[in-house]
């Protein structure tokens, strides 16, 4: 009977786990058969039925050159760049003083950091918009920088789940030896959380590298485009032609697959660890 159980369960587990992959790749398949048929063939025939012709690159050459995706990657990379190193530096500063000063108001600054989450995004862009309309912001990738680079609750609560892991005797020491607090955070604490830098790294950088909301809002020149944006000149008042943009869909996935093959174990890691500390 126990036996029976066992094999039920493993059976369930490894069911759902085959439907959730095929939910999740679903989307992928479909995407990706559309960007190999031609307009009439994408309208002709079924979202999984497969293109007629394997070979016909012309959608992934109009999607890129028409689309000008080489100054969507240029520009997304330098957004993408600042904005990370900028959470990273700002969230594990944040996150070393909570934890190691201690003082009435460190829960304040959770608690606001929290708060801030629970606020739609939505509801203060008008705000938001004459802010940087304000400081002159507006049509520069600055504008998006400045919106991505500050930090938030989930790289906070990562780095201080890694950070409450490091001994506090090694501040100690240090200070013993005449070390300033920057010093014990660059020379200690930094090296010591690339586990979690990592993981911030990836979070943020997918969110960034994903977001079509902010550029398309605050940067809508055409030299400042970002890979999010590229594709939308193939999206019409009168018909779209969803077979291009399938097509540069499957090309902006490329770097996230490479990033995300290359650094995998460093977030399951990074994951795995902060919760279980």
């Amino acid at each position: 009977m126990k036996k029976s159980k066992i094999t039920l369960g493993n059976t369930f587990k490894y069911a759902s786990l085959l439907l959730g992959a095929f939910i999740a790749l679903l989307p992928i398949v479909v995407v990706f058969f559309a960007s190999f048929k031609t307009g009439t063939e994408y309208g002709n025939t079924g979202p999984l039925t497969p293109p007629s012709d394997w070979l016909n690159f012309s959608n992934f050459s109009r999607a890129f050159t028409e689309g000008n995706m080489l100054t969507g990657f240029k520009n997304t990379i330098i957004i993408l760049g600042v904005s990370i190193i900028g959470t990273t530096l700002i969230g594990s500063m944040v996150a070393f003083v909570l934890d190691r000063f201690k003082f009435k108001a460190s829960k304040f600054i959770l608690g606001a950091f929290l708060l801030a989450t629970l606020i739609p995004g939505v509801t203060t862009q008008v705000a938001t918009f004459q802010i940087v309309q304000g400081l002159g912001l507006f049509n520069t990738m600055w504008a998006a920088i400045v919106l991505y680079l500050g930090t938030d609750i989930i790289a906070v609560y990562i780095f201080l789940q890694f950070m409450q892991s490091i001994s506090v005797s090694l501040d100690e020491s240090a200070m013993l030896d005449g070390a300033s607090y920057f010093r014990i955070y660059r020379s200690i604490i930094l090296p010591l959380l690339k586990p979690a830098i990592v993981t911030v790294i990836i979070v943020k950088g997918v969110n960034v590298y994903n977001d079509f909301y902010t550029p398309f809002l605050y940067m809508p020149k055409t030299d400042l485009q970002v890979i999010s944006t590229a594709l939308f000149k193939f999206k019409g008042p009168y018909g779209s032609e969803w077979e291009v943009i399938s097509a540069g869909i499957m090309i902006a996935i490329i770097p996230t697959l490479i990033a995300f093959l290359v650094l995998q174990k460093y977030i399951y890691n990074g994951f795995t660890n902060g919760s279980v500390k």
